[in-house]
């Protein structure tokens, strides 16, 4: 079998019938109504459970010189235990915006699910939330799909995860109000592309005529719910036949690429340092500079690892520090998008003062995120958030390090950056946080 046909046959036989990003109508009968302040944002959750402790105030020295400003010596008890990473080769990210250094999520259960939720939705889930059904409260890209232009296409709008799990249900909500209609594009990179040889995709499976009759099935459910016609009286309108085949086109050339080698060491850090979070933020910025979209939310979640290894948590911290300013570099380098667009960045939540009972090789105690309550405070609520954009627009070099901001703000804070904030219903909006005016000029 040649080459071509192979990687043809790997993607028909597995991601488009299953991780195909969602093809979507577009927006809605009428444009925003408020100014902008820029015309994209790009929101990273630093997720996986992010102490205050390890990274805004450095206990263990600057694990994230990309970021944060200093140069604090990393602790010699877990320095053996980081990789070597060359210098992105721009200025640290806190000087180019408004750093919240003691930001917070206040409420709800603090779990990396309902992190996300509260972050994307901009409301506080006060219970467990169902993993295998979407949230009640409309995300970001219902409020961004529904109040803006319909001459936007669906292509403006992206939601990018590392790991798979409940994540694509965050795409949209199961209010009747908003919904499917208005999700984002959908992809998880690391899932179709895997690092073990490419397994899943490279080695496709052969169905049998039972298996095949199956399989068409269940690609004919997911394509009724994604590309179906709608009603008259519906705001959206679907995507055209070319934007279906500019998506066909860009997953098919990843896939290439990936199976050609383009995924093992893309930013030159080496083969064994790259790890899913770096891999994930390399296929978002191959969005950027391919779709320029106007939304894109991106997370990371390789610090998890610290409920059973705290220095490769830190090691992470770093690798994560890296990949939001190779991200920054990226945009900035992207015509249409450099000082056109706001990036934010902010952890789903904290992590446990109190250690577990887990050790890892460099004698450091692994931490949980329980919510658990210590001399008053609770460290898995404090977090930080990051805001950077251009000078005329974000407060360049501000360092706020009182209690301000929570994860509720950050859903309000991009519907006004895009100008459609005054837009969502009242009875939305005052769930809600505040716009974080205090970021911007």
């Amino acid at each position: 079998m040649d080459r071509r046909k192979f990687i043809k046959q790997s993607i028909m036989a597995t991601t488009a019938a299953y991780t195909f990003p969602y093809i979507l109508p577009s927006g809605r009968l009428f444009a925003a109504s408020g100014t902008r302040k820029a015309d994209h944002v790009v929101f990273c959750l630093f997720a996986g459970g992010v102490r205050n402790l390890e990274s805004v105030h450095k206990a263990d020295g600057n694990l994230m010189t990309n970021m944060l400003t200093g140069t604090e010596a990393i602790s010699t008890d877990i320095l053996p235990g980081m990789d070597l990473l060359p210098s992105v080769g721009i200025p640290a990210l806190q000087s180019s915006g408004t750093l919240f250094k003691e930001f917070r999520y206040a409420q709800g259960p603090t779990g990396h699910f309902n992190g996300h939720t509260t972050a994307m939705t901009g409301v506080y889930t006060t219970t467990e939330l169902n993993l295998k059904a979407p949230p009640h409260n409309p995300t970001i890209f219902e409020y961004y799909r529904k109040h803006n232009s319909p001459s936007m296409s669906a292509l403006n709008s992206w939601w990018v995860s590392n790991a798979l799990g409940p994540y694509p249900s965050l795409n949209f909500s199961s209010d009747p109000n908003y919904g499917a209609l208005y999700g984002a594009n959908y992809v998880q990179p690391t899932s179709f592309i895997s690092q073990s040889s490419y397994s899943v995709l490279g080695n496709p499976k052969n169905f049998n005529s039972a298996e095949k009759t199956s399989s068409s099935k269940i690609k004919n459910v997911l394509d009724k719910n994604f590309g179906s016609q709608y009603k008259p009286g519906d705001a959206g309108i679907e995507n055209t036949s070319a934007d279906a085949l500019t998506l066909e086109t860009f997953i098919s050339t990843n896939f290439a690429n990936a199976m050609g080698g383009g995924y093992t060491d893309p930013w030159a850090v080496g083969a064994n340092t790259m790890n899913d979070d770096m891999r994930n933020v390399f296929f978002a910025e191959n969005i950027i500079t391919t779709f320029k979209p106007e939304l894109l939310v991106v997370n990371m979640q390789d610090v998890d690892i610290c409920h059973s290894d705290f220095t490769d948590y830190c090691n992470n911290l770093r690798k994560a520090d890296y990949a939001l300013a190779h991200l920054w570099k990226t945009i900035q380098s992207t015509p249409g998008m450099a000082n056109n667009t706001i990036l934010i960045a902010a952890p789903e939540h904290g992590r446990n003062e109190t250690p577990n009972t887990l050790i890892d090789s460099h004698g450091r105690y692994a931490l949980d995120h329980t919510g658990e309550i210590v001399s008053g405070r609770i460290l898995s609520r404090e977090i930080f958030c990051l805001v950077l954009g251009p000078s005329g627009v974000v407060k360049q070099n501000q360092l706020f390090s009182t209690v301000q901001g929570e994860s509720i703000d950050i859903v309000p804070t991009i519907a006004d950056i895009l100008g459609f904030y005054g837009d969502i219903p009242t009875n939305y909006r005052s769930n809600m946080g505040s716009v974080l005016n205090q970021a911007f000029v």
